[in-house]
């Protein structure tokens, strides 16, 4: 070992002999680290870099020897990718990047010789934990001297690294489910919380081994999909604040700030060999698919981990600032639309290829079968920051051919002012739609002036979604997602609890719409208690009888609850944990949304592929949706109270070409008191069988398929205060 200054790079680097083999030009595509039958090549993109080097590590620890091999910008270049291939180099070996050009801040260029950068396609990261984003600092920006505000800190010995992948698995003949959204029944879920709790009971606990540990209480729920909180790489340790009442070090626990986009996060793995979270990810993806039951990941293009201008330096901004994020008009700050310090830039051509091989690799090689856009209007912002009309990446998304059959869900809003719910451009986009949210719980709440929207919400949002052409499952409907309050939380707090954050409860949203129902938080009163577990009752019924495509938020079915936390996105903790034992205590909330999944997906009634018409169809002369007063009269939408009822034709004519299903007249009372409702005639030769009553105890609330109560008196029904009430046609 010994020590040189480099002509290049100006700085102290140190050289090993890390065993026989050989460096050639490589080729410039694909971009990452690529085995070949050789070696690995190493492809990446840096326009305005004047010299590249690639490091390579002899082991994972942070003081491991690295050599260091600087590439030819004539042989080892081509257009804007550096490139080179290491022949006898193999799966598992370990490397960074260094580039050298003008640190210029108010030009944009932020290159540090100092800094060793992940590389942008990397496959697999080695542990981020105990990483020091301090040594990773480009530069003060309090300082305007270039002298003085240029960091030398050198972050070698705490960068985490890349490392190579060999792609090669064992899928035993796996591809991606791809249900058509109208049949999916999403679930919101986080890896690592999911089964973290000792009650999980799973020998791996927060692990993608811990998933497969619940693929039988998912295949017992009934869920069709998960949706994943981000999985992809990310630095959980990148906050530096305490948890003021235990004292304990708050982290990154959602996962909202990425890394590394190619790469499964190292820590949701059992196994500890760098590489190996992704042959257990894969795992994963296989053995869901096998149990029918598709990935969704939720992925966030919108911003990275480096931050704004007194952010850390160790990938994108390292390689080429001014290429990857959106800069404001002084170039040495960044727009900020995403609300974490920068803001990527999406629709340059360079990202917007970055953006799209993504895609396409969680798809392809990870056979993932949909991605939820984490403030995807970002997506659809100009170099300038502007919204575009037909933003070319998001159409790009939308009609490329290898993602045409992925699930594609937008959450159409960022931190910059931009709502898109509605219009979000790109053709075939589902949306995240809280409108639904909104809707919902003021109409259960109790909110005056509610009932239309409601009635709107049912129907499958038309006015979003009808006038661009878009369908009722482009609607992603729910009532409660990782960020806010679960669902036991909102029937149980008036306010926000977001004591133990370390923000003197200002962070998290104050419009909840939410209700105590007499007391703030847990109670005993066997009244308040009854009420919460019917009004959540009432919220998934809500979803399952509505068009659009459901999301419950994971541990809503059991009763979660983040004692009134709606932003534990630092809490790494019992707050944010599923506690499997309230299985148990609420059976019969688990009961209820189990048999209320499986009555939806048992049903094409509610899963139509267009919006009602509201006119006589062609099939037997009965409109597809009749809407009625608790009178049975047709309603004044402008003067109606909080009673409505819906008669909903099942004819093939208005649900599937080769499939009738059962006619349903369902009541909705979202009042204090009771209401006698009038109701429709069922169809000839047909009489209502009662198939839930909210208000009811369990296990009366719901019926088996094949148990439903028959009505004595099939012209009106009491319907309680706060429920619904759903019949369904049978043979008389």
């Amino acid at each position: 070992m010994r020590g040189e200054t480099s002509p290049l790079f100006r700085c102290k680097i140190i050289v090993m002999d890390l065993g026989h083999f050989t460096v050639d030009t490589g080729n410039a595509l694909p971009l990452g680290a690529v085995q070949t039958e050789t070696g690995v090549n190493f492809a990446v993109f840096s326009r305005h870099a004047t010299a590249v080097a690639l490091i390579i590590f002899e082991t994972s620890r942070p003081d491991s020897p690295y050599r260091e091999l600087r590439l030819d910008p004539i042989r080892n270049k081509t257009g804007d990718i550096w490139h080179c291939h290491v022949r006898g180099l193999r799966q598992g070996a370990f490397y960074l990047y260094r580039a050298e050009g003008p640190y210029m801040p108010e030009r944009g260029d932020r290159f540090n010789v100092h800094k060793a950068l992940l590389d942008p396609y990397a496959k697999a990261l080695t542990n981020l934990e105990g990483w020091n984003l301090g040594a990773c600092l480009g530069y003060d920006p309090d300082d305007e001297q270039r002298d003085l505000s240029f960091s030398r800190l050198d972050n070698f010995s705490s960068q985490p690294r890349c490392v190579v992948i060999d792609d090669a698995f064992d899928w035993q003949g796996d591809i991606p489910l791809n249900y058509p959204l109208r049949f999916s029944v999403l679930y919101e879920t986080h890896v690592r919380g999911l089964t973290r709790h000792p009650s999980s009971a799973v020998e791996h606990p927060g692990t993608y081994r811990g998933v497969i540990e619940k693929i039988p209480y998912f295949k017992d729920l009934g869920v069709t999909s998960l949706e994943f909180l981000p999985i992809q790489e990310f630095n959980e340790r990148e906050i530096f604040a305490e948890n003021p009442r235990s004292g304990e070090s708050l982290v990154n626990y959602w996962g909202y700030s990425t890394v590394a986009f190619f790469a499964p996060k190292a820590s949701y793995a059992a196994s500890k060999v760098p590489g190996g979270q992704v042959t257990e990810f894969k795992e994963m993806v296989r053995e869901l698919h096998r149990a029918g039951i598709e990935v969704i990941l939720d992925i966030v293009f919108n911003h990275t981990a480096e931050g704004n201008e007194r952010g850390p330096t160790f990938s994108l901004r390292g390689l080429d600032n001014r290429i990857y994020y959106i800069l404001e008009e002084n170039r040495r700050y960044y727009k900020n639309y995403s609300g974490c310090g920068n803001t990527l830039n999406c629709n340059h051509p360079v990202v917007r290829s970055f953006i799209m091989d993504c895609l396409r690799y969680w798809v392809t090689e990870m056979h993932v079968d949909g991605f939820r856009f984490d403030l995807g209007s970002i997506l659809g912002r100009d170099q300038q920051g502007n919204l575009m009309e037909n933003p070319p990446m998001l159409e790009w998304i939308a009609e490329d051919p290898v993602l045409s059959s992925t699930k594609i869900i937008a959450e159409a809003w960022d931190a910059g002012g931009a709502y898109q719910v509605g219009w979000f451009p790109g053709g075939r986009w589902a949306e995240w739609n809280d409108r639904f949210r909104d809707d919902m719980r003021r109409y259960w709440r109790g909110d005056p002036k509610t009932t239309r929207h409601v009635a709107t919400r049912l129907s499958g949002s038309s006015d979003l979604y009808l006038r661009d052409g878009r369908k009722p499952f482009h609607s992603i409907n729910f009532i409660t997602s990782h960020d806010g309050f679960t669902l036991n939380d909102l029937v149980s707090y008036d306010d926000k609890h977001n004591d133990e954050n370390g923000e003197n409860n200002r962070d998290g949203s104050d419009n909840n719409n939410s209700a105590n129902y007499g007391i703030e938080g847990p109670a005993t009163n066997p009244a308040i208690v009854n009420l919460r577990i019917r009004q959540m009752k009432n919220f998934i019924a809500s979803m399952m009888v509505s068009l659009g495509t459901p999301m419950i938020l994971g541990g809503d079915e059991i009763g979660r609850t983040q004692r009134g936390n709606n932003n534990a996105y630092c809490q790494d903790n019992d707050i944010s944990w599923y506690n499997w034992s309230f299985r148990e205590k609420n059976a019969s909330l688990y009961r209820f949304v189990k048999l209320m999944i499986a009555f939806r997906l048992r049903h094409p009634c509610f899963m139509r592929p267009e919006f009602y018409t509201g006119r006589d169809g062609n099939y037997n002369a009965i409109p597809d949706i009749s809407w009625f007063n608790e009178s049975g009269e047709t309603p004044d939408w402008e003067t109606i109270g909080p009673c409505i009822a819906f008669r909903m034709d099942g004819s093939k004519a208005e649900v599937l070409a080769d499939q009738d299903d059962n006619d349903f007249f369902i009541m909705f009372n979202g009042g204090e008191g009771n209401q006698l409702f009038a109701v429709a005639p069922p169809p000839p030769g047909k009489r209502w069988m009662r198939m839930a009553d909210t208000s009811m105890p369990s296990p009366r609330d719901i019926a088996e398929p094949g148990s439903e109560a028959p009505l004595e008196d099939s012209k009106s029904y009491m319907v309680k205060n706060r429920s619904i009430v759903i019949f369904i046609s049978k043979d008389a």
